[in-house]
Formats: structure tokens, sequence, C-alpha cells
């Protein structure tokens, strides 16, 4: 809610005949053909081709071939992560070990994971790749409201994902995940399923509640946290996050969107700074799940402003719904947050809201944030 991280026959007729028969033959052929080929069977279609250093998988058969296309490929780019950390107990500070999942953003040996995976003090990150070799890792940026943190190898050459578009997505397409179930005794294990639904909400604790989220049906389970949720093209569209205990097939994965502003800031400067425009709101699947909000079926409803922030400077109110930021619809809260945090702080959007059924419009300076 809070902008502010606030976590599937005669011989006359023989040769009519034979030309039946050999026009029915080549029709049935061709029908076989078909089918073999888009059940897989034939022709198979899949191959690798590297782009920009990184492997890319041209796939246009069915699902099953797609399937094994990817795991062929995207597993070598899946890391395994033990994060040593400490723990205040009844019997003092202990320390514990966590086993989670990440994946291979460059080459130069930045890492993709969840922040619950490297936990928020860790003492030692150790990363272990599919080529054998393993690392002491860095932690670099974390952010426990979207559960997401990049960290950081001394290594070079490494396999890097190819990212996708979760912006894109379709509820039934196909959907895999890789990752390291119930530790790395089981290391890049490949699951598939489908997009189940977009934009879903989760309570994860008493104060927070996960925003946006793709569902999915593929196999997700402890220790699969942080790996790629990758589709048929063995893009990254998402980053393996929760599981519904109360549910079966149903796991849950953040859109890879939100991470590329951030990959790339991070990348370019070794840091990342959020921006906001000071306000606290809410999207209308995240409505649901607050007793006081106001119906909506589109934008973000500003639920309060921040006094002095940009929003506030710019004549944004309570009540009022933002609808598009410089031209671009946000229909979810982590929509927004992606197009804010391709900006840096200083930079002006404009905004376009709706009050009292009149759309206004805005330019909204931002602001850093925590």
């Amino acid at each position: 809610m809070y902008e502010n991280n606030e976590r599937p026959k005669r011989e006359s007729h023989v040769s009519a005949a034979i030309a039946g028969g050999v026009v029915g033959g080549i029709i049935v052929a061709i029908i076989l053909v078909a089918v073999l080929y888009f059940t897989g069977t034939l022709g198979g279609g899949t191959r690798t081709e590297t782009v920009a250093g990184q492997k890319v998988i041209v796939n246009d058969v069915n699902v099953d071939s797609q399937v094994e296309a990817v795991a062929q490929v995207v597993p070598e780019s899946v890391a395994g992560i033990e994060t040593t950390m400490t723990e205040n107990t009844m019997m003092g500070t202990q320390e514990a070990v966590g086993v989670g999942s990440g994946f291979i953003v460059t080459s130069d040996g930045y890492i993709v994971t969840n922040q619950h995976v490297i936990s928020d003090n860790p003492k030692e990150i150790k990363v272990s790749l599919a080529d054998g070799n393993n690392y002491t890792a860095q932690k670099v940026w974390a952010d426990s409201s979207l559960d997401m943190a990049i960290i950081k190898i001394d290594a070079k050459n490494l396999p890097a994902v190819t990212l996708g578009d979760s912006d894109n997505l379709k509820v039934g397409e196909v959907a895999i995940a890789i990752g390291n179930p119930l530790g790395l005794q089981f290391e890049r294990s490949v699951t598939a399923g489908i997009i189940s639904a977009l934009n879903r909400s989760l309570v994860v604790d008493s104060s927070l509640v996960a925003e946006d989220l793709i569902q999915t049906d593929a196999t997700i389970n402890k220790g699969n946290s942080g790996g790629p949720l990758v589709n048929a093209n063995g893009e990254v569209i998402g980053i393996n996050t929760y599981k519904n205990a109360q549910g079966e097939g149903m796991g849950f994965a953040i859109p890879i969107n939100v991470v590329k502003p951030i990959l790339n800031q991070v990348v370019t400067s070794g840091s990342f700074t959020p921006t906001v425009i000071g306000i606290s709101g809410y999207d209308k699947q995240q409505a649901a799940y607050y007793n006081d909000a106001e119906p909506i079926d589109k934008g973000i409803y500003v639920a309060s402003v921040q006094a002095g922030g940009g929003a506030a400077n710019a004549g944004i109110q309570k009540g009022d719904i933002l609808l598009t930021i410089d031209g671009k619809d946000v229909n979810t809260m982590l929509k927004m947050k992606e197009i804010l945090y391709g900006h840096k702080p200083g930079d002006t959007v404009k905004i376009t809201y709706e009050r009292g059924g009149q759309t206004k419009e805005a330019d909204v300076t931002l602001q850093a944030g925590n």
C-alpha cells in the first residue's frame, strides 16, 4: 500500500482412383506432418542463439518441447544462495543458515534474488553456480517491501539470463520455475505450468500485503525463492517469491519489469535510490484487503498525501485517482513504482488524475524515498 516501502476398379477408372488415392494420400500426409510438427514429434524447431552475450531460445513448437529447450539453457544461469545470519533467540544470539535461489543478470556477477533469502543483515552470503564454482557475495541492494535484492560476486564471463517483459503476460501461457527446492540437494529443479492469474495481492504478514504478483501453478517450494519464473522463450518474467500454504498449485512471483530500472541504476552507479511522489495509495486488487478502502476500477487511489511532498506541492489530494504517469497507465502500485524508479530525484513527471469525475494534470517533482 505504501509508496515509501511501508513490505495446454475398372481400367477407365484406374487413373482416377490412383489420382484420388494420391491426392488423398497427400492430404493425409500433410495433415500427419502438421500434427507431428505441432506436437513437437517432427521438425523440432528449437534452437538457441547468442544475442549480446546472452543465450536466447528460438522455439515455435509445442509446450513440451519449449520446456525442454528452456531446461537445457536457463538453469546454467541459476544460482544457489546460502546465507548465514544471526538471530536473537531465548538462548541468546545464534547463527542460522538459509538456502534459496537467484539468477545471474549480468556477465560480471550481479545476481537477483529475494530479500528474505539474504535477510536484513547477512553475516555471509555464499553462491554456488552450475559450473561448480563457489563465491562469496556482497549485498548491493535490498527492499523488504518488494522482497527483492541484488547481490554481487567477483566473476567474469558468466551466463546471464535474458529478461522478458512482464507487462505483456497472458493468463494461460507457459510458466517455468527453476530453483533449489528444499535445499541445494535438489538444485536447479525445473517445474512447469501456466500463468494462472495476474495482479494478485497476497497477505504476507500483519504488516505487509505483497502487491501485483504473478500467480502460477508451476510447483514452487521452499528454496525456490529468488529463482526465475521463465516463459517459453527462456526469458525471465518474474522472481519466484511466495507459495500459498493453504492451497496446492498456488505460487507467486514478482513481475520482472519492476527490477529493470533498479538493476540499471545499480549496475551504472553501484547503488539505487528510489524515487517517490509522496503519497500512500492502493490499486483495485489491493482495495479488497482494506476495510475502509474506496472501491475503484482503475488507477491508483490516493489514500493520503505527504505534506511538502511532490504530489502535495502539485495540488494532488486525498481521494484523487492517479491514471497515468508520463503517458503510461498506472493501474497497479507496482507499475507506478516501476515508472518512478526509472527517474532520479529532482526529475519532473506529468501525472493525469481524476477528481470528482474530471480529469486533471499535474507536473510532479520526484523526491528520494527510503
